[in-house]
């Protein structure tokens, strides 16, 4: 594929509201992004198209080549996601649900994902016994299933205990060693600064920054982000 990700031009109003203006950005095969920006900035809105949740007003959004409006079915095949406010079946167990999600797919190691995400010793239980932590675990173990190329992950460690976080960075992290790519949404600059080889930098809708992280120096991404942040704010 030529890209894992592209955003090209790309505008999303609602109504009078203006929330995504003229995105344009591509990820490369085997990248770990971190898409940040300030609340409002037009993360989730971004994500949600990708996702195929929303469409966008103008542009087009790709996963792994494929026009997210024109092919939706074929992204979904090739992505797995895990929203701000996963979903998930409360009355069944992990391990129902994920058999479940697998049969779904059409594909699906359950007894991996389970691992993966450190639930292997509560995947009997009732999701509905679950901590928020374990339930975002939940939803990433979907999101595994079928090892799919992409993974857009919109503030998916919140919520999480260290251990749970760590673990699930080091799987993330797995994933994109193994040639997958990885977008994740987060206020927290500090995980981008951790896990990330690039930020992508949203501001009222626009992009205000792209760096590879290993590029952002001594003073590091919370400098960055401020000043293009106050930057942005003066233009507008």
């Amino acid at each position: 594929m030529e890209s894992a990700i592209a955003f090209t031009d790309v505008r999303k109003t609602f109504g009078r509201v203006l929330a995504v203006d003229r995105v344009s950005f591509s990820i490369q095969p085997g990248t770990f992004v971190g898409l940040i920006g300030h609340n409002g900035a037009g993360k989730s809105t971004c994500l949600r198209m990708l996702m195929g949740l929303l469409r966008p007003t103008e542009g087009t959004v790709q996963v792994a080549d494929v026009d997210v409006v024109q092919q939706p079915l074929l992204a979904r095949q090739r992505m797995g996601a895990v929203p701000e406010e996963p979903a998930v079946y409360a009355w069944l167990t992990a391990r129902e649900f994920l058999e479940f999600v697998a049969e779904v797919r059409g594909r699906g190691d359950v007894g991996a994902a389970l691992q993966l995400a450190g639930l292997g010793g509560d995947a009997d239980r009732f999701i509905r016994e679950y901590s928020q932590g374990m339930r975002r675990r939940t939803a990433l173990a979907a999101a595994l299933l079928g090892e799919p190329d992409v993974l857009v992950l919109d503030e998916a460690l919140n919520g999480l205990d260290p251990p749970s976080s760590a673990r699930v960075k080091g799987v993330l992290r797995d994933a994109v060693d193994d040639g997958r790519t990885v977008l994740l949404s987060t206020h927290v600059v500090e995980t981008v600064e951790a896990v990330a080889d690039r930020v992508v930098m949203l501001a009222h809708g626009k992009v205000v920054a792209d760096e590879r992280t290993e590029d952002l120096g001594s003073d590091g991404l919370e400098k960055l982000f401020l000043e293009r942040l106050a930057a942005s704010t003066r233009i507008e």
